[in-house]
């Protein structure tokens, strides 16, 4: 597998220290441009025997269906690409009594890369913006 080439930025983080004040300085992702759906599913039609059209269709559906299936509390497997799933931030209670749906301030979704995604990132190589 042929290794990519991240690009990255610095951004500055005020970090305070015991006493002294100081900057921090941390790595971010320079995120070159976004893709499209309709750009995945021209470069998907490329490398496969489905149109680009047919492609864009499955596509949306997929995307309008995991979402579906997460609020239901699924967990949506991909295969190798990985997993999505919704996690929870809540007000703890003192008895199991006491817990309320009320007490969920967020829900937030969630990724868990597979195997083969894992493989991807792992052989990336960085060098700065």
């Amino acid at each position: 597998m042929k290794n990519k080439t991240l690009l990255y930025g610095l951004i500055g983080l005020l970090v305070l220290v015991a006493t002294a004040t100081g900057v921090f300085y941390q790595t971010q992702g320079a995120h070159i441009e976004y893709v499209t759906v309709r750009e995945l599913a021209k470069e998907i039609s490329s490398i496969s025997t489905v149109s680009s059209t047919d492609t864009l269709a499955v596509l949306e559906a997929l995307l309008a269906t995991i979402p579906k299936e997460l609020s239901k509390g699924n967990i949506v497997e991909l295969g190798d690409f990985g997993s999505f799933w919704l996690k929870s931030n809540a007000e703890g209670a003192d008895t199991a009594e006491a817990v309320r749906a009320s007490q969920i301030n967020t829900l937030l979704p969630r990724f868990n890369p597979g195997k083969e995604f894992k493989k991807v990132l792992d052989a990336i190589e960085f060098e700065k913006a």
